[in-house]
């Protein structure tokens, strides 16, 4: 069987001389990814997969810094630095409703509710509140979608199909 892999981060760093290192995240929820006990995978280049349990956890600036069992000098973490680490499919929990995946978001066609196409969720960002949801059109700037429910009417996941409400200076350039 297959296992497919989802994209958790990046190791970009170390930081310190206790085996932490400094991680650029990409998860939709760092603080359950990164739980004490957790299992994560470690991909390097031209190598298998190195399975690492977390031992702490901390935000430092915009990094995720993070310790595993087993890897408590620099000297063990340091071969780590420019490594993607991700997680299997099958660590995903399931969502409550109106929770999506990245995974699930990214890539998503971008509707208005008359059926015109605005364009494609190239990424997703996570500033506080609520996410925003950065759709790439064919033509012209990036345009930002707040996910709150008076902009974002319909997700089909399924389909990778979004239907947004256009309020008033949403598509302006």
């Amino acid at each position: 069987m297959v296992v497919k892999w989802f994209h958790v981060g990046k190791i970009v760093n170390t930081h310190g001389i206790r085996g932490e290192v400094r991680v650029i995240s990409r998860t939709d929820f760092a603080e359950e990814r990164y739980k004490k006990g957790n299992v994560l995978y470690i991909f390097m280049e031209n190598e298998p997969p190195v399975e690492v349990k977390v031992a702490s956890h901390r935000v430092h600036k915009s990094f995720d810094l993070l310790t595993f069992e087993g890897y408590e000098n620099i000297n063990l973490v340091e071969k780590f630095k420019g490594a993607i680490i991700k997680v299997p499919e099958s660590q995903l929990q399931p969502l409550a409703e109106g929770e999506y995946y990245f995974h699930e978001i990214i890539g998503s066609v971008v509707v208005t509710e008359d059926g015109e196409t605005i364009g494609e969720v190239k990424e997703i960002l996570t500033p506080g509140a609520n996410d925003v949801w950065v759709v790439k059109r064919k033509k012209g700037s990036d345009v930002l979608i707040p996910y709150i429910e008076d902009v974002v009417k319909q997700v089909d996941v399924k389909n990778k199909m979004i239907t947004i409400h256009v309020m008033e200076g949403l598509l302006d350039e």
